[in-house]
């Protein structure tokens, strides 16, 4: 069991590039993580890793134990996830990686009625807007909110995210209502800085047309929460998902503008690493999210006319 827990601590330290990385992934001392490491150089009588005060590489002979010992472990979290899906009971820590908005606004709440289901299984959810690798950094499952590139993960599609143009109504009443996409040039805008198209916002016209109009502002953020609080502060005009501001349009408190014309519309997806048999804690997460968000997400309900238009754009 020693010899499978050095192969394992090694694997980790690769992967995360250093002892310190490793040692703050496994909760474990760095000396700890090095007696591990050093334990099984001695026992395969082979130098693994070429350590210097700046840099960590692997040997020859450490790249092809690096390399055979990553699928052997991957092959038991298989085993182990196979016997856990006959055994038909998700246990265990989900490992929960979303963008920060979407996580606050609609994951966290939608976690005491999951674990109620699911009372042995725990969750360690990580908010973080980059785009994060599932596998190096050891998440179970991620929330994307963009097309996907990366061939290697099995997405579920759970909804579109579709954006409005809105703002306050003393901001409206102070400046005026823009009618067609051009007049957004006399405004002050607020951009969302990770959105790839932050800075020239497209529109798409009812007969096909597409416009696209340069913005511009004396606000940009890089969270849509912090971006709604300017808006209800009447700062200005901003692109936002509808996740975001779905209930303040319905309340009143923000009016869409520009109703007639669609815009930015991504979709939502559950990823999770390509495997033979997703585990029952993986699956579990994914059919509940499924059951909760679907066809017309909850947040559109009552606001598909701001929306109805929007068509798919640039990824965020």
């Amino acid at each position: 069991m020693d010899s499978l827990s050095d192969i394992a601590v090694f694997v980790q330290v690769v992967d995360s590039g250093s002892f310190t990385a490793a040692a703050e992934r496994l909760a474990r001392s760095k000396s700890v993580i090095s007696k591990y490491v050093t334990r099984l150089e001695d026992r395969l009588g082979a130098r693994l890793l070429n350590r210097t005060t700046r840099r960590l590489s692997l040997t020859e002979v450490g790249r092809l134990f690096y390399d055979r010992s990553q699928r052997g472990l991957q092959e038991l979290a298989d085993a182990e996830s196979e016997v856990a899906r006959l055994q038909g009971a998700p246990r265990g820590t989900l490992r929960l990686n979303t963008p920060m908005s979407f996580g606050i606004l609609h994951i966290a709440p939608a976690l005491p009625g999951f674990l109620g289901r699911y009372p042995d299984l725990s969750v360690d959810m990580n908010l973080d807007d980059r785009k994060v690798d599932l596998v190096e950094e050891g998440f179970d499952l991620a929330v994307r909110i963009s097309e996907l590139r990366d061939s290697s993960l099995v997405a579920r599609r759970l909804a579109p995210c579709r954006h409005v143009v809105c703002a306050a109504p003393d901001y409206l009443a102070r400046h005026g209502r823009p009618r067609i996409p051009a007049d957004l040039r006399g405004h002050n805008i607020i951009t969302y800085r990770y959105q790839k198209s932050a800075n020239e916002w497209r529109f798409f016209a009812r007969n096909g047309e597409q416009v696209s109009v340069p913005v511009s502002g004396t606000l940009q953020m890089n969270n849509s929460v912090a971006l709604r609080e300017a808006l209800l502060c009447g700062i200005g005009i901003a692109r936002i998902p509808t996740f975001v501001v779905g209930s303040d349009i319905q309340a009143g408190k923000l009016q869409a503008v520009l109703s007639d014309y669609g815009t930015l519309e991504v979709p939502i997806y559950l990823v999770f690493p390509q495997r033979h048999h997703p585990s029952p804690k993986v699956r579990a997460f994914v059919d509940f999210m499924a059951e909760r968000i679907t066809g017309m997400p909850y947040w559109d309900n009552q606001n598909a006319g701001s929306a109805k238009n929007a068509r798919r754009g640039c990824a965020e």
